[in-house]
């Protein structure tokens, strides 16, 4: 068995911070259910802005509201207005996977969705994986974006 990402909502920003809240992170819950995140399933969260890496588990929050909030202990990981990641995975095959495409949504300023996409990985010709992004909207691939001009040591 191997870990995968299930859903990803990717630059939300953090609209509230409530450190005497019992441990969670509150979400849209329309957004969650968009991109396949259920109630009390752990994810994992990582912060743009500090790097921090946390993990916690989900509760629904108003619909249609935007928000994100981190509550208890992970309320001390963020500002209001830090711009994260939150993934959650699955265990399985390399099949699962293929058969599952994880949705992500992108957010930009008032935690809008401005796209949906989809990891499709699959088997080529030859047998070998291989994976694509499609955009959900258009159907557009993309292959992977690889940094330019990034010097590693």
């Amino acid at each position: 068995m191997q870990s995968f990402v299930r859903a990803k909502l990717h630059g939300i920003r953090v609209t509230g911070a409530d450190l005497d809240y019992h441990g969670s992170i509150t979400l849209d819950a329309d957004l969650c259910r968009e991109a396949g995140l259920d109630p009390l399933e752990f994810v994992e969260i990582w912060n743009k802005m500090s790097g921090a890496r946390i993990s916690t588990y989900v509760l629904y929050g108003p619909a249609g509201s935007g928000c994100c909030v981190l509550n208890g202990a992970a309320a001390r990981t963020c500002q209001v207005g830090d711009v994260v990641i939150i993934a959650s995975t699955t265990y399985g095959a390399v099949d699962d996977v293929i058969a599952h495409k994880p949705r992500v949504l992108i957010f930009g300023e008032g935690n809008v969705v401005t796209d949906r996409v989809a990891y499709d990985v699959f088997r080529d010709e030859s047998g070998r994986l291989d994976m694509r992004i499609v955009e959900a909207g258009t159907g557009t691939e993309e292959a992977p974006r690889i940094a330019r001009n990034v010097r590693v040591a």
